[in-house]
């Protein structure tokens, strides 16, 4: 499993080398945000598109708002490094490419999503929502689906929820969340570390009572968050494109265990982006 990359393709080349990656033999999981802020985000997209099934990439914010920005829905940022695949002349396959990823997946053992789950979600359940927000994605009215995706409420989950407060609600757990409350209520503005909860609020992971405790969950999104010591949660954002490094784990062979190994990154841009 590998955290965000963000368009940092040198130092992917790096880790994949230093992790003995054999397309042949392995499968390596992407946890999101494959783009943007680095320099390299075509580079990353074609390497993870030959790599075919040896490749597995969930989704994360940055690559939802490339495929925004792509179809005029979102402006493009000022630090947006996305131009080199808006430019591109197989932009349209390299887009399709993106938007047919998926947003979570469970294998050998591991809950993988970008950023977190909330506490009302088992596994099964949070699965099911990813596989309503994947067939949106993949439908043909796509792009209606992107210009009801931004907007921070609903900022809770229920079972009455229908349409595109729904998949609103799914999008914004699955590709932005770091604090909630007690009840599940998520909180946006808040990008410091796990010491830093807002009141009333507390990193996902540690909500009592989370109906994922129990399974090993990785995520990456949350670069500030430093060195987390509980046992079956495993972020994997080491802030590479902030001038970090790009951090794998290899799934060992009991449950929850892995083996951590990084590449320092060259880049330099302002620290505690998400």
């Amino acid at each position: 499993m590998i955290g965000d990359v963000q368009g940092c393709d040198e130092a992917l080349g790096r880790l994949l080398d230093v992790i003995d990656f054999s397309p042949s033999r392995d499968t390596v999981y992407l946890l999101g945000d494959l783009v943007n802020r680095g320099p390299q985000s075509l580079a990353v997209l074609r390497r993870l598109m030959a790599l075919e099934a040896s490749a597995v990439c969930l989704l994360g914010n940055h690559d939802l708002h490339l495929l925004a920005t792509a179809q005029g829905v979102r402006k493009p940022h000022r630090s947006d490094t996305l131009g080199d695949i808006l430019q591109a002349p197989d932009r349209a396959a390299l887009l399709d490419w993106v938007r047919t990823r998926p947003m979570a997946v469970f294998e050998h053992g591991w809950l993988m999503v970008h950023a977190g789950v909330l506490p009302q979600w088992d596994v099964a359940q949070t699965l099911a929502l990813a596989g309503e927000l994947q067939a949106a994605l993949r439908g043909p009215d796509w792009v209606d689906f992107l210009h009801g995706m931004y907007g921070n409420q609903p900022d809770f989950w229920s079972d009455s929820l229908r349409g595109t407060e729904r998949l609103r609600v799914v999008v914004n757990a699955l590709t932005r969340l770091r604090f909630c409350s007690a009840q599940g209520v998520m909180e946006f503005d808040t990008k410091d570390g796990a010491d830093d909860a807002p009141p009333g609020f507390l990193p996902w992971f540690d909500v009592p009572g989370r109906r994922t405790d129990g399974v090993p969950v990785a995520f990456g999104h949350w670069s500030t968050l430093g060195q987390v010591h509980r046992d079956g949660v495993l972020p994997l954002d080491t802030g590479c494109v902030w001038g970090g490094c790009l951090t794998a784990a290899r799934m060992g062979a009991s449950p929850g265990t892995v083996e951590r190994l990084s590449v320092p990154c060259a880049q330099a841009r302002k620290p505690g982006k998400g």
